[in-house]
């Protein structure tokens, strides 16, 4: 099949899904396409390296980046920031609700004032700001939960076959080739390989959760159909995350569906302490087995990887012995800039990111923001157990999400923004007040069809980390 065909063939197929959509309860607002779009480059690529040419080049530096990007990102902030003004978004009762988050942001811009490049680091900040304006668009909606399924079904529905499309028929973008070897890498829609695991380990932990919890009611017509939407789904993922061989997304999605599947057992909804507890304990042993029997060595070997985690144990090592100021770090993301990246590079390799969160964390905001960020993880558990307790249908979802976001970032660094696992995290966990009693955080049921109604026809809505 000629490339131009099948890309007009995903592009019909992808409008077809967004209009029938069995999954769909009401009509979404027009709004949703903000954190769509914005959520769609942070997963996948810049608009200067989808577009290629001048725009697409490696920016004039790293710390200047590129004026196409920053034009859109504005834009998009701007969009955002109507769109709460219209809906008189309650800023006083988030900052109540949310408070050790905001106290991480705060600090975070507090940094630019020590960070070796104040302005870009200031630059970063507020482009990342954007992210969770993002965020909020989708949680102040009418139906918050509504709005956070459809949103993220779109995005699934767009990278998930685009990146089987351009892994096929446009390999130019969807692989890569290592530098020392040459073998090819597939990256799909997004700009590295471990990237598009995220992709798939989001898509994949979504579509079961989704599935389990429509499960009761399977007998009905658009129940069924949509589970027929989420079986399709969930197996073109396991397919690209195959293509994809990252081993730390392979291992993550199982975890996130164990914990899923589990708190959908009787015995958990009967005595969700059990659960509760059996995660912070596992994460605690996992811990005290790796700083005093080095674990990893033997999982990294049972998933095909050696024992230095493909040379991150090393890079751990190098990143630790350069002196920072460890109670405030370097700054917001100025870790990776100027003479210490050029350092790391003449002794190590051409990497970005300390592949593991804590210590990346660590790196840029030192013990203070490390400690904000432990507190932020410990109070939104704490919300997520009290929704689990009430039967919440997303208190699943945002427990298989937390206990991943927890090992995942073990060996990869995903607690900060630019990341699609942190704005999907925040959505499940960040506290939002509505405006009425029936804003509740928890679906709406698929209205009953009989077996001889046809399915209703819904109206076709226009379509609207990088450093």
């Amino acid at each position: 099949m000629p490339p131009l065909i099948a890309f007009l063939l995903w592009f019909v197929c992808l409008m077809g899904v967004f209009l029938f959509d069995p999954a769909k309860v009401s009509k979404p607002s027009l709004a949703l396409w903000v954190p769509l779009f914005w959520m769609f480059i942070i997963a996948s690529r810049l608009p200067s390296q989808w577009i290629g040419g001048s725009w697409g080049a490696a920016s004039e530096s790293v710390e200047e980046g590129n004026p196409l990007d920053r034009a859109i990102f504005a834009l998009l902030i701007l969009i955002a920031i109507a769109i709460l003004m219209l809906r008189s978004f309650r800023w006083n009762d988030f900052f109540a609700r949310n408070l050790v988050l905001v106290c991480f942001l705060l600090f975070a811009l507090m940094s630019v004032l020590w960070s070796d490049f104040p302005f870009v680091s200031f630059k970063r900040w507020f482009r990342d700001f954007g992210d969770y304006l993002a965020v909020l668009i989708v949680l102040s909606d009418a139906r918050p939960m509504d709005a956070f399924s459809t949103m993220l079904r779109r995005l699934c529905y767009s990278l998930i076959p685009l990146s089987i499309l351009v892994i096929k028929y446009y390999p130019q973008i969807g692989k890569q080739y290592e530098i020392w070897s040459g073998a090819s890498v597939f990256v799909g829609v997004s700009t590295s390989k471990n990237m598009l695991g995220v992709i798939c380990l989001i898509a994949g932990i979504y579509f079961f959760w989704d599935t389990l919890t429509r499960w009761p009611d399977r007998k009905e017509r658009r129940t069924k159909r949509a589970i027929y939407v989420n079986v399709a789904m969930i197996g073109m993922t396991l397919w690209l995350l195959k293509l994809a061989n990252s081993a730390t997304s392979k291992v993550c999605l199982a975890l996130g569906c164990l914990v899923i599947g589990a708190a959908h057992t009787r015995m958990i909804k009967r005595n969700p302490v059990l659960l509760k507890t059996l995660i912070p304990v596992c994460f605690v042993a996992y811990m005290f087995l790796e700083t005093f029997f080095n674990i990893n060595a033997g999982l990294a070997g049972a998933v095909g990887r050696n024992s230095t985690l493909t040379g991150r144990t090393d890079l751990w090592k190098l990143l630790l012995s350069m002196h920072i100021n460890p109670l405030i770090g370097t700054g917001y993301e100025s870790f990776w800039l100027g003479p210490r990246l050029t350092w790391i590079y003449q002794r190590f390799a051409v990497v970005n990111e300390a592949h593991n969160g804590y210590l990346e964390i660590y790196l840029n905001l030192g013990i203070v923001g490390l400690s904000l960020l432990v507190l932020f993880l410990i109070s939104s558990y704490r919300n997520i157990c009290r929704q689990l307790s009430s039967r919440s249908s997303l208190a699943s979802l945002s427990l298989g999400l937390w206990t991943v976001l927890l090992f995942y970032n073990v060996t990869e660094a995903a607690f900060k923004c630019s990341q699609l696992m942190w704005l999907i995290f925040l959505l499940g966990v960040i506290s939002v007040s509505g405006r009425g009693e029936d804003r509740v955080r928890d679906f709406a049921p698929l209205p009953k069809t009989p077996a001889t109604e046809p399915f209703p026809m819904l109206p076709l809505e226009p379509t609207g980390s990088r450093r």
